[in-house]
């Protein structure tokens, strides 16, 4: 076949540009039939995305929490501190562990900890979320440098007084700076609310530790973290070691990330399964909307096609042009959805269950570029799987047939 008023031969590739240009300059005469697709594969991948940024934010919170200098010591066989118990005398000897840092003046950087729930309801709402209620030692602001106090003042040792994560605060009831809050028949007087840079610890509660193990009637702690002298990997290997030889003690030895990681894990997982199999669901239908959708657009101008079949084009260029069309509206469909996604959900605040420490856990939703690629790439492929086979029955339409309905 050769270019009209020009003489010269007209390729495949020619074949299929023109016959493309002339489908997406009809677009807009099929506008209802093209907007089904779109809108189908916009809300696919806009589900896709939100719940996929639900699960990366919650992941992201527990995963940027800690730092890899410090370790967390709970005891032999617990994966969680609810689930951990140090004594006192054994928080004492791990302190003063030669591969434990120590500050200016010489005093160990090592928090050892307790962890409760306290029940206290969401704003505007009365049911009761288990919060979680640290109880720290003076010192972990020099273990947690990380922590700064933005509102108020620190709480003072030996008092019933509490500071506030940043998370907590703006999640849950009761917890401005001045407040009094009842727990275990004591009242406890919020004095300021701190930042950690966005980590788990910002859904916390902190009170001094030893206030705090004579108000919920507890004898020992159930962590203790440390910042570690040498925190390289034979520095770690180095204080095992003599967590090992010890026998008075029976202590797992994790650093921050590492057991943060694992705290995300059950619940990112479960996340993702839920996001993949609603979106599967959806894509089904989305790709059988856009067959149908192909189908008609097809159906509408067989005339069409059968009169550039009849003057030379090949059944190939059809194909990849009815293609070619499918992939622009799910590509526009998967770029609508992932907007929105981003638009309503990146930053947008949430609580909710940590499954290791039944505890809340507030975050916020991340919409980041690996997310958005994923929406995108599902888009493309529920577009080629519902045009290929209405670009196949387009390239085997019967020529005469098609001229004899026109």
């Amino acid at each position: 076949m050769r270019w009209p008023g020009t003489g010269e031969p007209m390729t495949s590739l020619n074949q299929v540009v023109h016959v493309t240009l002339i489908n997406l300059r009809t677009i807009p005469q099929r506008l209802g039939t093209s907007l089904v697709i779109v809108i189908g594969i916009a809300g696919v991948v806009g589900v896709l995305v939100s719940v996929l940024a639900m699960g990366e934010g919650f992941r992201h919170t527990l995963a940027s929490t800690g730092r890899a200098t410090r370790v967390i010591m709970l005891r032999a066989g617990s994966d969680a501190e609810m689930t951990s118990g140090v004594a006192r005398d054994q928080a004492t000897v791990l302190a003063n562990l030669p591969g434990v840092a120590r500050d200016a003046t010489g005093r160990p950087l090592v928090s050892a900890e307790l962890v409760v729930m306290v029940d206290l309801p969401r704003h505007g709402q009365s049911d009761p979320n288990n919060v979680p209620f640290r109880g720290v030692q003076p010192i972990v602001f020099a273990v947690r440098d990380e922590v700064r106090v933005v509102e108020g003042r620190p709480f003072e040792r030996g008092l019933r007084e509490v500071i506030v994560g940043r998370k907590s605060a703006r999640t849950f009831a009761g917890l401005a700076v001045g407040s009094r809050i009842a727990f275990r028949d004591s009242d406890w007087t919020v004095v300021g609310t701190f930042e950690s840079g966005g980590d788990v610890h910002e859904s916390e509660i902190w009170a001094d530790a030893e206030v705090a193990l004579s108000a919920f009637r507890r004898t020992g702690f159930q962590s203790v973290t440390a910042a570690l002298a040498d925190p390289s990997a034979a520095g770690l290997a180095a204080l095992k070691e003599s967590i090992a030889r010890d026998r008075r003690l029976s202590i797992n030895v994790l650093r921050e990330p590492e057991y943060y990681a694992k705290q995300a894990s059950i619940l990112s997982r479960l996340i993702g399964v839920l996001g993949y199999s609603v979106a599967m669901f959806m894509a089904i239908g989305a790709t059988f909307g856009a067959l149908n959708c192909m189908y008609s657009a097809i159906a509408s101008r067989q005339t069409e096609i059968a009169t550039l079949r009849a003057i030379g084009f090949g059944g190939a260029p059809v194909v990849a042009s009815v293609m070619v069309e499918a992939i622009v509206l799910a590509l526009l469909g998967g770029v609508a959805g992932a907007a929105l996604a981003y638009v309503y959900c990146d930053g947008a605040s949430l609580s909710t269950l940590n499954f290791n420490t039944f505890s809340q856990v507030a975050f916020d939703f991340r919409v980041t570029r690996g997310l958005v690629a994923q929406g995108l790439a599902g888009a493309l492929v529920i577009g080629a799987a519902g045009g290929l086979l209405p670009a196949i029955r387009a390239a085997r339409l019967p020529v005469t047939a098609a001229l004899r309905t026109g």
